[in-house]
């Protein structure tokens, strides 16, 4: 049987160097002249258009796309909403400037002259970032809602084990470890593909959480079992058998997920692209921390690793802090 848990250490070390260069990247601002940091923001979290039109003939989201691409409106967002109907959300749209007409008239009337735009069936709106700030504050308070429901749920199914309120804890730890590194991943792309974060954004995070979530309870429940079957070995031997039972199960659910996203990036619209690459991300993230972090995470409390790596970390900053303050005052 291969030794998964005799490598835990390991584990902890790939995760903090994927997750190290997204925080990096969330801290650091997009560029030398801006104030900004963190995450691109689409036009959902910023002051916006939205225009609800439709066509005589039929039309691609792509054709859209490309014509508004060439009318320089390559953020704009193109949904299929009908047959022949499309929303569409651009930035704000300039109002009319004395004798020249807004660009929302220059938009409808670009659409009309190339796909045949009905004009009695337009509808136009601005977009608010009040109503995007609230949405992510309300899906936080939702995350940490379903963290708190997950920890006590979990708490109560395993009562039967040993401690199981640990077992809570490294399933949010988990949660947490995934949700990071998608943030993190999405604000390089930002910065290096300028790729921007919309609603889509949100739905695909919480996806992500609960995904990871399931991975991690499938491992947890066959610990339990094993810990039920076996009362007298070892935590480190039990976790390590119930890794290598449910590890085929585990790949065998991402690689199927995986394929299916793959299908749906390829065939899909661009305005869920952002969605399946959240989820594609979390499916893999979510795989490997429900193995390598979660059940870790357990084993290392277990042995009582956890508070001496706490104590090393203490160690080492009260030693450079003496060592900073020699070097002062010995000046």
């Amino acid at each position: 049987m291969i030794d998964i848990v005799g490598k835990r250490g390991w584990y902890f070390l790939i995760s903090a160097f994927i997750i190290l260069p997204g925080l990096i990247s969330l801290i650091v601002p997009p560029g030398w002249a801006s104030g900004e940091s963190g995450l691109n923001p689409g036009i959902d979290f910023t002051s916006g258009s939205v225009l609800q039109v439709s066509f005589d003939s039929p039309v691609s989201e792509q054709q859209i796309q490309e014509r508004m691409n060439q009318m320089g409106h390559s953020e704009a967002l193109i949904q299929r909403t009908g047959e022949r109907s499309f929303f569409i959300r651009t930035k704000l749209l300039a109002e009319p400037v004395g004798d020249l007409p807004s660009e929302r008239e220059f938009l409808e009337q670009d659409l009309e002259d190339s796909f045949g735009l009905v004009r009695d069936q337009i509808k136009f709106d601005s977009v608010s970032p009040i109503v995007a700030s609230e949405t992510v504050i309300n899906a936080f308070f939702a995350l940490l809602a379903a963290s708190v429901f997950i920890l006590l749920y979990i708490w109560y199914a395993f009562r039967r084990v040993p401690k199981s309120y640990r077992y809570g804890v490294a399933a949010i730890l988990a949660l947490v470890h995934d949700v990071i590194i998608v943030i993190g991943v999405f604000s390089i792309l930002g910065k290096v593909l300028n790729m921007e974060v919309n609603s889509m954004f949100i739905v695909g995070v919480l996806i992500v959480a609960g995904y990871s979530v399931n991975d991690t309870i499938v491992v947890f429940d066959r610990i339990r079992e094993n810990t039920i079957r076996f009362p007298d070995r070892a935590l480190a031997t039990l976790v390590n058998m119930s890794i290598m039972d449910t590890m085929g199960r585990s790949l065998n659910t991402s690689f199927t997920t995986l394929f299916v996203l793959l299908a749906l990036l390829l065939m899909g619209g661009p305005s869920i692209r952002g969605l399946l690459l959240v989820v594609a991300i979390g499916a893999v993230v979510g795989t490997y921390s429900s193995i390598f972090i979660a059940s870790q995470f357990i084993v290392i409390w277990d042995r009582g690793e956890l508070g001496k790596l706490i104590g090393r970390g203490r160690r080492a900053t009260s030693a450079t802090a003496t060592t900073l303050m020699s070097v002062i005052l010995g000046r």
